[in-house]
């Protein structure tokens, strides 16, 4: 090689390095650290969670929005990269999420995604019982006329478009019934309702809701149709045998029964005699059949809702001194027996003799005119059919609107009067689309006000009217809230922010705690949940009616005061009754009254992780489960939901040996042996090992089901390792953006009727950043929500 070859050559290779230099001078921090922690895994070979980062930039994200919001999300919770890999610091995480975040929020102001609603979504169950409420002033049960709804997304208000000819036959009958029983229409034949009393209640002290001075029993309201005379029955336990439960051979026990809080009447419960036998004790055959027999009453009542009690007068009893306390429970024959009979029923039969309509609040609701000559009729008519179908369909009715309703009202007066026809029209009001469904419609192009393009546009004031009374109440709005919509003065952000804190004022804002709550947080579920009663000798019904309402009354203290969402997980107080403070080892508690009360420091029971609706809506029946446990923290508090397990997987081994049960630790660790489970057992499995200081009904306890010292060590995705629930708590509200981002899109999924998208990132994130500035406030965080654009606005797609 000549010298002047050597020369060019040693040239180029400078210039190779100079320029490889100036490209990786070029390379960003960020994508630096994609390239160290990230790119290995998520590549277009690999493409580990379906991602692949190779064709994706970090300099520009248009075009992958949704794939980097999906990337941000998981930086955020630190749940990439996974543990047990490098992993970066702090600072790097933050650097990096807060690019990408920033850069993702500035894309969507220029072009905001709102998301898209389905056009026609049914009421759900609960809807149109609320729907009913407010336009009739009559509460129905109509679980009974309506079957449960689908959930999706954790809520039964998502997936709701469909209408099949079986429901369409429900929707008539119980609009049928409804019209019939607000106007009070006469009845053809008496029909019967019966209240049964939940097989494992124990009735041998005094319930809450009861008259005083009472022990068991049961309490409701019912809805009488008409001016008439009614018949009460009730009936008693009996056990298998259909011997009456804890019938005693001496002694009588009388059976009260109120209506509106006024004894109606009292029956007795006289002792049967059993004849003895030779060589001690007393015939297991025995003739019991007519105790109850003649406990039933006629009396004439006025139509209208009434407070119907059934209970026991309570008699003083002694406790006979043992070494060990006695058990709360007495509903099993064969475990705990009732040492007292106990109501098994009440049945309403009627009306008999009826006399008329009587003048309830639905009529009142109804009949807002009266006629005084047949000329009067249709003008009256007219008058209370518009109104209704106002309130009925949430916005002005037109004379089309009113065209089939008033035909119908027509054919009812003919065949039986003015009411017959305001009757038949009513009930045609509930059949229709415009009442049974919400709808959105897509407005025409020249109607769209937004300034975007025409795939999005803001909704009007009366779809933003019942978005909010839907969100807020379960329900239709009110003649305030329409009144405002129909003057196009809802969207004035003043008059907004008013109508929002009025509405959470409202005793309808109950429906976020008895709907919303309960579906987010799995109180629906605890009415299914039957425990082992051979393992949890101490849980009934009165135990799970105590965990559902500390729950309810909690929430409901955190919205009604206006607390920060936080409260949630750091409370330093609860609400307990008797029962439940015995429970949790709180002492100085008596009566079924709950009342709130503060918790010492070193209490397990603050906030929603301690509370027993949760820990038992999480085991099985016969044990604790840190799967489930595992899941819902993963779901319902840090927001990240583990992907669905693959077919296939066997269930977990009852794994035994001679020598000793294994651990609950022991028994989990088959999870992440199993390659196919390992990735998501990692993160679930340790969350819920923390946990295992409470069993399958929420007692605390030290000890596991093997004897040994319960190994309560855990940790969360994002490599944070603890001790107990105390350390569980304190992990979590060090990141307490991650826990208020799931209650918002909690809150955003319930509200929207769909789930969120990676395209709601900078909505949910400007909620987020509204809401820090007061502490996460319950009204702060309801009031972001209504003004984000998800809420305000719709896209064609």
């Amino acid at each position: 090689m000549t010298t002047s070859q050597r020369i060019w050559l040693g040239g180029l290779s400078l210039l190779v390095v100079a320029t490889s230099g100036a490209v990786r001078a070029q390379v960003s921090p960020e994508q630096a650290t994609l390239n160290r922690y990230c790119t290995s895994c998520h590549n277009d070979k690999l493409k580990s969670g379906g991602l692949s980062l190779s064709a994706m930039s970090i300099a520009d994200l248009n075009g992958h929005t949704n794939e980097w919001e999906k990337v941000a999300r998981k930086l955020r919770g630190r749940a990439m990269p996974p543990i047990g890999r490098p992993r970066p610091d702090e600072a790097t995480y933050d650097a990096l999420v807060n690019h990408l975040e920033t850069t993702l929020d500035r894309i969507a102001a220029t072009a905001p995604h709102p998301g898209r609603t389905e056009t026609f979504r049914r009421l759900t169950r609960t809807e149109y019982r609320n729907a009913i409420r407010d336009l009739f002033a009559l509460d129905v049960d109509v679980s009974s006329l309506l079957p449960a709804d689908d959930s999706s997304f954790g809520f039964d208000n998502v997936t709701v478009g469909n209408l099949s000819p079986m429901l369409m036959e429900k929707y008539l009958a119980s609009a049928q019934k409804v019209s019939r029983l607000a106007v009070g229409t006469a009845v053809r034949a008496p029909t019967t309702y019966t209240v049964n009393v939940p097989v494992d209640l124990t009735q041998e002290d005094h319930l809450a809701n009861m008259p005083l001075g009472t022990r068991g029993g049961t309490a409701f309201s019912y809805t009488f149709p008409l001016d008439a005379t009614y018949e009460f029955q009730v009936r008693l336990y009996r056990d298998r045998n259909e011997h009456v439960e804890g019938l005693g051979m001496t002694g009588s026990y009388d059976l009260e029964l109120t209506l509106d809080g006024e004894r109606a009447n009292i029956f007795t419960v006289k002792p049967v005699a059993r004849t003895p036998h030779v060589g001690g004790g007393y015939e297991i055959e025995y003739d019991d059949s007519s105790v109850d027999e003649g406990f039933n009453i006629r009396m004439p009542l006025k139509a209208g809702a009434h407070q119907i009690a059934a209970a026991f007068l309570k008699t003083p009893t002694v406790v006979l001194e043992t070494e060990r306390q006695p058990y709360p429970v007495a509903f099993n024959l064969d475990r705990h027996p009732r040492t007292q009979p106990a109501v098994y029923s009440v049945a309403i039969t009627g009306p008999f003799d009826a006399t008329g309509a009587g003048d309830t609040p639905s009529r009142k609701r109804i009949f807002t005119c009266r006629p005084a000559t047949p000329q009067q009729e249709a003008t009256c008519a007219r008058t209370i059919v518009s109104a209704f179908a106002r309130r009925a369909y949430r916005r002005p009715a037109t004379d089309e609107d009113l065209k089939t309703p008033l035909k119908f009202y027509e054919e009812g007066r003919a065949d039986g009067g003015f009411e017959n026809g305001i009757q038949l029209a009513l009930q045609k009001i509930l059949l229709s689309p415009e009442f049974l469904f919400k709808i959105e419609r897509e407005p025409a192009p020249s109607a769209r006000r937004s300034t975007i393009d025409d795939g999005r546009w803001t909704i009007p004031d009366l779809e933003l009217a019942s978005r909010l009374s839907f969100f807020l109440w379960s329900s239709i709005p009110d003649d305030e809230l329409l009144d405002i919509a129909t003057r196009g003065k809802l969207r004035d952000p003043k008059v907004l922010e008013k109508q929002v804190r009025r509405m959470l004022a409202d005793e309808r804002s109950a429906s976020l705690v008895n709907n919303f709550a309960e579906q987010w947080l799995y109180l629906r579920n605890l009415s299914a949940i039957v425990p082992d009663s051979r393992k949890f000798t101490t849980f009934d019904d009165n135990l799970r009616k105590a965990f559902r309402h500390e729950t309810e009354l909690f929430f409901e203290s955190v919205m009604k005061e206006d607390r920060s969402v936080l409260d949630l997980l750091r409370a330093d107080y609860t609400f307990v009754d008797e029962r439940l403070a015995k429970f949790y080892g709180i002492p100085d508690v008596y009566g079924t009254q709950f009342r709130r009360i503060a918790l010492p420091d070193d209490s397990v029971r603050g906030g929603l992780l301690g509370q027993g609706s949760i820990l038992l809506a999480t085991s099985y029946a016969n044990r604790t489960s840190p799967v489930l446990r595992g899941k819902w923290v993963l779901e319902n508090i840090l927001g990240t939901p583990p992907p669905a397990p693959p077919p296939g997987v066997p269930p977990l081994k009852e794994a035994r040996s001679e020598d000793r049960v294994p651990t609950m630790r022991e028994r989990m660790a088959q999870h992440r042996d199993n390659p196919a489970c390992s990735s998501c057992h990692m993160l679930m499995d340790p969350i819920g090992l923390s946990l295992e200081n409470f069993d399958a009904i929420g007692r605390w306890r030290t000890k596991g089901e093997d004897g040994s010292p319960v190994d309560a060590a855990g940790g969360l995705p994002n490599g944070d390792n603890f001790e107990g629930v105390k350390g569980l708590k304190q992990a979590l509200l060090k990141h307490p953006d991650l826990f208020v981002r799931t209650v918002t899109e909690k809150l955003m999924t319930y509200a929207l009727g769909r789930g969120i998208e990676p395209y709601d990132g900078p909505a949910v994130r400007a909620i987020l950043r509204d809401s820090q500035t007061d502490d996460y406030r319950f009204s702060t965080l309801v009031m972001s929500i209504v003004k984000s654009t998800p809420f305000q606005m719709r896209s064609s797609e």
